[in-house]
């Protein structure tokens, strides 16, 4: 029954934590916040601190995650600072712009990354485990006539990278101010995943040794697309473009998607973004293969999984359709949620979800965001499993500066070999009731 209230509060409220509202520090402002609480780890508690500035100069934009956690005995919990990686990640973000703007770049946490269409890469988030968080780079330039597209999803290691080039062939002539093919745009994307359990098909798990022995390793993971779009129309309120995207999984299959973008924006008061996408899939082919679940569906050792072990079985060409819709009103309520349903194979259903209330002087904060993947018919949305991720938050303020929350997120927690490696991802839950304290800062005259 808790899970289906906490689901239920997931649809009707909530998130901060999903990077593509862009929900960062006004110009000239910033916030010093910080907090106090009890955490309950699968039902382990833990005394917490938090410490989260976070400003904004111009187009920069910096934000820090301090968070330790210590037992009843006085000790940090050791998955808290176990490896470097950790040290580095309480940078959470540096940033210049925001995704879409002619130059966005940013370090630290990848949140929900998307390389294009989406074809290969759809909301990508390079730390989906609190206790294996990442720093990676995105770096997107529009030069106007072309430009890129580029990501990298963690430092020190090997993991996945991609990138996008694309042009707009007419507008290096006086055929640019032709409607709607003037306005075309062609694009080359790459994406790989060189980590070393990229392309495991097959081995055993070794228990006494804590162990998994490869006997079938493909390599690492490279896929390649072209894609063009066409602006149909295109104003001051209302714009929507056509595409269509070509896939190539190297060794495995491909699809082709088409599909179409509207954008609808009435002077900031309300804006809108929707897409419908019909999707036409080979056998050996999954579209937007490096999703918001990839690190997690990478690799498992006990029981064996892999993503490429999923793709390798496909031996069936199967279409589907996939759909997404954003709303913002006035900036004071956000919902986004995304759907993708193959024709014809079961467990194919593919959820995002995530909204925000929290209006300025108002003494609420609502925030929620939920995956869910691998669903065989809409009734598993409210089953809370390996296959899901929830993020919620409820606060209220007592007096200002203050805020009272609680916390609820089901996650994951990375299991390791003898050798310290990570080997899979089994799901964890953390419930933590928060003092905190927010400070607004303003730099402006």
């Amino acid at each position: 029954m808790k899970k289906y209230i906490l689901l239920l509060l997931t649809f009707l409220f909530p998130i901060g934590i999903f990077a593509q509202f862009n929900q960062y520090p006004r110009d000239g402002q910033g916030q010093v916040s910080g907090g106090l609480g009890l955490n309950w780890i699968n039902g382990t508690p833990y005394y917490t601190f938090h410490f989260t500035p976070e400003v904004s100069f111009a187009n920069f934009g910096v934000g820090l995650d301090l968070r330790l956690d210590v037992d009843q005995q006085g000790n940090l919990r050791k998955e808290d600072f176990n490896e470097f990686s950790d040290y580095l990640s309480i940078i959470r973000y540096v940033r210049y712009g925001v995704k879409h703007d002619p130059v966005f770049i940013k370090l630290g946490a990848l949140d929900y990354y998307t390389l294009g269409h989406g074809s290969i890469m759809y909301l990508y988030n390079n730390s989906p485990s609190i206790d294996n968080r990442k720093i990676g780079l995105v770096m997107d330039i529009d030069f106007g006539k072309f430009g890129f597209e580029s990501i990298y999803s963690r430092f020190a290691e090997a993991g996945v990278v991609g990138f996008r080039g694309y042009f707009r062939p007419l507008q290096f002539s006086e055929a640019g101010l032709i409607p709607i093919i003037g306005g075309m745009e062609v694009g080359a994307s790459y994406a790989g995943d060189f980590d070393s359990n990229a392309g495991i098909l097959n081995g055993t798990y070794d228990p006494i040794q804590n162990q998994f022995n490869v006997t079938q390793d493909h390599g690492a993971i490279n896929i390649i697309g072209l894609d063009v779009g066409f602006p149909i129309v295109r104003t001051g309120i209302f714009n929507t473009t056509v595409y269509a995207d070509f896939t190539k999984i190297i060794n495995f299959g491909g699809g082709i998607a088409t599909g179409v973008i509207m954008d609808f924006n009435t002077l900031g008061l309300v804006s809108a973004s929707a897409k419908l996408e019909r999707r036409f899939n080979g056998k050996q082919y999954i579209a937007s293969y490096f999703n918001s679940f990839y690190e997690i569906e990478r690799f498992n050792a006990n029981p064996f999984r892999s993503k490429i072990m999923e793709l390798d079985t496909l031996n069936h060409p199967d279409n589907g359709y996939y759909g997404e819709l954003t709303v913002n009103v006035a900036n004071l309520f956000s919902v986004l949620g995304s759907y993708q349903r193959l024709d014809k194979t079961p467990n194919s259903g593919i959820l995002h979800l995530g909204t925000s209330i929290e209006p300025e002087g108002t003494p609420f904060v609502l925030r929620a965001g939920y995956d869910k993947i691998g669903m065989g018919s809409e009734s598993e949305i409210f089953k809370l499993d390996d296959k899901s991720y929830l993020y919620s938050a409820v606060g209220y303020k007592p007096i200002p500066y203050i805020i009272v929350s609680m916390y609820y997120i089901w996650t994951f927690a990375p299991v390791r070999n003898a050798n310290d490696d990570i080997i899979g991802y089994n799901p964890q839950k953390r419930i933590e009731p928060r003092v905190e304290f927010v400070f607004p800062l303003n730099f402006g005259p």
